[in-house]
């Protein structure tokens, strides 16, 4: 089975992302890179819970309009929301309004200020989960060994809509492993960010 489509420079390109023009961007661009910004890897992690049951279509066509209700996922206002916030949050027709989603991210902005007490930083806990094994076949798994205990940490520290599902595609996209195929032409690139990059 193929698993590359040809871009638009006639260049292999991981197949998943010809489902839609907006992720080809999204792929070249953004996927797989390495992250260790506090508030990226945090949006990262509330967006995939608000997939949860969607397309990542859906999310990435309302991720502006979630920035914006979101205070660009500043974790430290996002603790102070009051439920006068989340009933504001559910008129907002340009993100997902689901009640259990949007209290899971005021929850989890509360635990991610608790862990950066402790941690010092949501990137230098996050990254102890690096996969020490590069994966034989990219793409093909939807959980790992890393992203169970990842996911399990969490859920006891209180996080919710973290289940290894969720946690393996947010460790996907923030680099913590490179699951571009091998052909992809991208994937090179992220290989030469992830040694280039400083581990929080």
């Amino acid at each position: 089975m193929n698993s590359t489509i040809t871009g638009p420079d006639s260049k292999p390109r991981c197949k998943w992302c010809a489902a839609t023009p907006e992720y080809l961007h999204y792929h070249d661009t953004e996927w797989g890179y390495p992250v260790a910004d506090d508030q990226r890897l945090f949006e990262k992690i509330s967006l995939e819970g608000f997939q949860s049951g969607l397309s990542w279509r859906t999310i990435l066509a309302k991720r502006e309009n979630f920035r914006e209700a979101f205070h660009h996922f500043d974790f430290t206002k996002i603790a102070r929301f009051k439920e006068k916030d989340v009933e504001r949050l559910l008129k907002n027709e340009g993100i997902v309004r689901h009640r259990g989603k949007i209290e899971a991210v005021i929850n989890n902005a509360q635990r991610a200020c608790e862990l950066v007490e402790r941690e010092g930083s949501l990137a230098a806990f996050i990254w102890r989960y690096e996969p020490k094994t590069v994966h034989a076949e990219p793409q093909t798994a939807s959980t790992s060994p890393e992203s169970v205990a990842l996911s399990k940490d969490l859920k006891k520290m209180g996080w919710k809509f973290v289940g290894p599902t969720t946690v393996y595609a947010f460790m996907q996209a923030m680099g913590l492993l490179n699951d571009h195929v091998d052909d992809c032409v991208i994937r090179a690139k992220v290989v030469s960010a992830r040694k280039k990059f400083k581990r929080p």
